[in-house]
């Protein structure tokens, strides 16, 4: 059917006009059509805050809060911001947006994203490997924050005084002992007043026995499992109910909860740190903190640490991001967003970091010992560190309440897009309309599946195997993963090809800095990482606890069995595809599948427009329609028929004028 001249201009006027208005509010590339790119079948966004939000809330977790700290406190202190912000520069950001524009791009997860090359599909199993970890012990960490915050509501904090049954001889508690007169609301006369220097050999704090003695009842090893904490148990139950609650309807439900769960916690951070500040002997802390201790700079361990910091807070290679950035419009600015999230993730842990070492500098100056001598590694920092600190605050109970309930909002937002990954990927890979229909008992299923995983970690020799798959279920393998994933989309699939891509989708080609670091800094980087990790290996320890050599073999079983999914699949692919000779099938296993680009057909223009008698292929970009200078476009208007795709993807076939 042919278009008049008239109902062509008016249609023009309509998408390239009235839309153009509504562009920077849809959060499209400014200059672009913007049409409501709802996909009826798969879901979206209510909004581009959400997805930032959610966002921030999957890179901003319990890792900015304990591991970042940690690692600064474990690898010189300021020492470790030099190859931090390096990794973050020339690795996070750029594999940020990578994965953004990667899943917002073909609007799949992290299997169906792999349609680029079928043979490298398994990096996206390896991704879901890895997010199966990391899974299971993150909402462990989660329930122990929710013990906590029930521990809490109480007139005085369990962990306040040594007094305990399950103190030791060698407790010695900030606050002393208590006094009928004492009251929390004069804490400087109080601390002054009972304060003591105990001169011992290793000095323990209330905090600590409480977690180690209480909390965990910690066994004697790794292999002495010893019986489950039954009230750690039922926290853990309590955490998956929130978090399957939270995605009953998918990213529109959680899209909701991220209002609060990703903005509240600074708003405790921000108490925390002024009241931090405050106190005495939190100037020594914060030195220690910013000091910066060169002799370590030039170890290999540092530069692993902070490659795996920024992997495993910035969620690359976790397959999180490219199943969040899948909910997107197409024409949403990731660039943009990658940039505003990768920064806020970033400044979130040294902030958190200023608010532990003034704590760690107040305590260290009131037990007349040195800031490293003062808390132990790993994840207790949050459960010792912290609660100590909270006892000498006025009205203690309400502080612990606050804190703790931020811990679980940080852990919930990460949890949310760990669960939401993998579920995205299974719906996906199914693809019937059955169980996208039936997705939320997906949602049950992986929920009550990642609960009885977590089982063993609730035992009194949770906290090694919580720690060993921390160490090396998500440690180098994301590094391989996030190397393997460059060089697939660079050089299998093409940077030409990709750049391509992603100029259509944000209406400008992206930046030279991030095509040099995709195509050769990042590889680079994190392989040089890899091999040097490697070479310096270093067996875990928990305090003094040195692990068994059979433990080791399991947490390298772990790493590896995230990685092995990647080769496993590629020989798959290579045998089923077709082809007489081996070279044969392993070029069609490399191909991109014949559906590979935008989910939607009205966005797929140039080399994915659909061509037939039906409709007639146009220019994919602006640019292009330019180039050909408005009397082509008059010219061809005249001579051919067109149909005209509907911001619905059906066809818009418009009445000639009588």
């Amino acid at each position: 059917m042919f278009v008049s001249r008239r109902v062509l201009a008016v249609w023009t006027e309509r998408v390239l006009g009235s839309d153009r208005e509504l562009a920077l509010e849809n959060g499209a590339v400014p200059g672009e059509p913007v049409k409501k790119d709802e996909n009826s079948r798969r879901g979206n966004w209510g909004n581009q805050i959400e997805f930032v939000l959610t966002s921030v809330g999957y890179a901003v977790g319990l890792g900015n809060v304990w591991r970042f700290p940690y690692l600064c406190y474990r690898n010189g202190g300021g020492a470790f911001m030099f190859p931090y912000f390096i990794m973050l520069v020339f690795c996070g950001i750029p594999l940020f947006f990578l994965e953004l524009s990667f899943g917002q791009f073909t609007s799949l997860g992290c299997l169906g994203v792999w349609k680029v090359s079928p043979m490298f599909k398994g990096v996206g199993y390896g991704m879901m490997v890895v997010s199966t970890y990391i899974g299971i012990y993150y909402n462990v960490v989660i329930c122990i924050a929710f013990y906590y915050f029930f521990m809490s509501m109480t007139n005085l904090l369990p962990w306040t005084y040594c007094n305990n049954p399950w103190n030791t001889p060698d407790c010695s508690g900030v606050v002393g002992t208590p006094r009928a007169n004492a009251t929390f609301a004069n804490v400087s006369a109080v601390v002054s007043g009972v304060t003591e220097i105990v001169n011992r050999t290793k000095r323990t704090s209330p905090s600590e026995e409480y977690w180690r003695n209480y909390v965990l009842n910690i066994s004697d090893g790794i292999g002495n499992f010893g019986e489950v904490r039954l009230p750690i148990l039922g926290c853990l139950a309590v955490s998956w109910v929130v978090v399957f609650l939270c995605l009953i309807r998918g990213v529109k439900s959680s899209g909701k909860v991220v209002y609060f769960t990703a903005t509240f916690p600074y708003v405790v951070l921000t108490i925390l740190f002024i009241r931090g500040i405050t106190l005495e002997g939190a100037v020594s802390g914060i030195k220690y903190y910013l000091t910066p201790q060169w002799q370590k700079i030039l170890d290999a361990k540092v530069w692993g640490d902070a490659a795996s910091q920024i992997f495993y807070s910035l969620g690359c290679a976790w397959g999180g991001l490219i199943t969040m950035a899948s909910y997107n419009k197409f024409h949403n600015n990731c660039f943009r967003d990658s940039i505003i999230i990768s920064v806020t993730n970033c400044g979130t842990s040294v902030y958190a970091g200023f608010v532990i070492f003034s704590i760690l500098g107040f305590m260290a100056h009131h037990l007349g010992v040195d800031v490293s001598e003062v808390a132990d590694h790993g994840p207790g920092l949050a459960f010792v560190a912290y609660p100590e600190a909270l006892t000498l605050l006025p009205i203690s109970p309400i502080w612990s309440l606050l804190f703790f309930f931020m811990l679980i909002l940080l852990g919930l937002g990460t949890q949310f897009c760990l669960l939401e990954t993998l579920v995205t990927a299974i719906v996906d890979e199914i693809g019937t309309d059955w169980i996208i229909r039936n997705k939320t008992y997906v949602t049950l299923g992986i929920a009550i599946v990642g609960f009885l995983l977590g089982v063993p970690l609730t035992t009194q020799a949770g906290i090694y195997w919580l720690l060993l798959m921390d160490n090396y279920a998500a440690s180098f393998s994301l590094v391989v993963i996030s190397c393997i994933m460059c060089i697939c989309i660079m050089y299998v699939y093409g940077h030409k090809n990709y750049f391509k891509d992603v100029e259509m989708m944000l209406g400008f080609p992206p930046p030279i800095f991030f095509r040099i670091c995709w195509r050769f800094v990042s590889p680079l980087i994190i392989s040089f990482i890899l091999i040097f990790t490697v070479i310096q290996y270093k067996p875990i320890t928990y305090n003094d606890y040195v692990y068994p050599s059979w433990s080791l073999v399991i947490g390298f079983a772990m790493a590896l069995s995230s990685v092995i999914c990647i080769p496993i699949y590629a020989l798959f692919k290579i045998a089923m595809s077709e082809g007489s000779t081996f070279v044969e099938r392993l070029k069609n296993s490399l191909k991109p599948d014949l559906d590979w680009g935008p989910a939607l057909q009205e966005h797929r223009k140039g080399r994915y427009a659909t061509t037939g008698p039906e409709s007639v292929e146009v220019c994919p970009l602006k640019e292009d329609l330019k180039d050909e200078g408005k009397e082509k476009l008059k010219e061809k208007e005249d001579e051919i028929g067109l149909t005209i795709p509907g911001s619905n993807g059906s066809t818009l076939n418009p009445t000639p004028s009588a």
